[in-house]
């Protein structure tokens, strides 16, 4: 696909993968609408990717088709290119478990994700054309010490992803999976803060590249699941 003028929409486009992926691909052309929680940082992000705005939180499943809605509208009926970048995490051990964990990270990494992607999918289906990117992570590839909540929610999208490319590959519609390792992003910061980077560690720049490689494929063929890892993460 050649991104220049096409309609792409970025969910959590105000901070880190999301906001990094936005700027690039207005530096190509692309026409490109990030979504986020707070007026604040996307107007931030406004400034730093060209891209338009729009302030909703994808938890809030009782807003989520009205809020599809206004997206649509301001890409003038089309979207060419969903990515689902919004994501949280919680770390808890077992004995730490608890239902409000769970529904708070589901209701944004799975059930936010998949809610938002039904009001879109309508479109591509009607054009027979179009690209999904979900961010998973390779804690959608194997569980760790702690990740019950956060692994599980990630396994789903892999699920997700799986069930979805089976469903609209006869409609010429792409569904990729995007699993990147630790990248240092305000991930995980419940002030929201991104971390500098550090010389070993995944940025925002690779994962950005990654996604829009996966994007400009030529619309014969599409990337199904991609990993990406620090070269040396323990140098």
């Amino acid at each position: 696909m050649n991104v220049k003028g096409k309609n792409i929409i970025i969910t959590g486009g105000s901070l880190g993968i999301g906001k990094e992926t936005a700027r690039n691909l207005v530096k190509k052309g692309a026409n490109v609408l990030i979504t986020g929680r707070s007026k604040s940082r996307l107007i931030e992000a406004r400034h730093y990717t060209g891209a338009k705005i729009i302030e909703f939180d994808i938890s809030d499943h009782k807003n989520i088709s009205e809020n599809a809605v206004k997206c649509i509208d301001i890409l003038d009926g089309r979207v060419d290119v969903l990515i689902h970048n919004a994501g949280i995490g919680v770390r808890k051990s077992i004995d730490e478990l608890n239902i409000e964990d769970f529904l708070k990270v589901f209701n944004v990494n799975v059930f936010g994700l998949a809610l938002f992607a039904k009001e879109i999918i309508p479109l591509m289906i009607n054009e027979s054309y179009g690209t999904i990117i979900n961010i998973g992570s390779t804690a959608s590839l194997k569980g760790y010490k702690n990740g019950s909540i956060y692994s599980s929610s990630k396994f789903a999208v892999r699920c997700l992803t799986q069930c979805w490319q089976a469903e609209l590959r006869a409609h010429n519609i792409r569904v990729c999976q995007v699993n990147p390792s630790e990248v240092t992003t305000a991930f995980g910061n419940p002030e929201r803060v991104e971390r500098q980077d550090v010389g070993n560690k995944l940025t925002p720049k690779e994962i950005s590249h990654s996604i829009i490689s996966a994007i400009e494929m030529d619309d014969r063929g599409f990337i199904n699941e991609l990993n990406i890892w620090a070269t040396n993460p323990f140098n």
